[in-house]
């Protein structure tokens, strides 16, 4: 699937939607959900046109992948979730839930997150 200029994350880094920002770094930004499902909720995008997991890490640079997860780190810190303990998550494609063809990962915290995966 080839990337989507105008998907929601794309317009959020060209400041054309708003956002209420948790952390900016060089490769990465990372806000808050605007529909949370946990009472954090943030949301990390790469700056790069990525359109999923298996899209960036196969295009991004080593500087843009190392950049990125160290923004993961810095965002879930910034966040006040650290020291409880919080959940990644990275949906990719349709049958992994991915909703915006923008790759992105969820920190979800601020209390118990419950299983991995709904069973059923």
């Amino acid at each position: 699937m080839p990337y989507d200029d105008n998907n929601v994350f794309a317009k959020i880094l060209r400041g054309e939607i708003p956002s209420k920002k948790v952390h900016e770094s060089e490769h990465a930004l990372a806000f808050h959900d605007i529909r949370p499902a946990k009472p954090v909720h943030v949301l990390v995008i790469p700056k790069g046109k990525y359109v999923d997991f298996t899209d960036f890490t196969a295009r991004a640079s080593a500087a843009e992948q190392t950049g990125f997860y160290k923004a993961v780190a810095a965002a879930a810190k910034a966040a006040g979730v650290v020291d409880a303990g919080y959940r990644l998550i990275a949906n990719t494609g349709m049958n992994g839930g991915q909703e915006v063809p923008h790759f992105h990962i969820h920190i979800l915290g601020g209390g118990s997150v419950g299983p991995m995966v709904a069973r059923g």
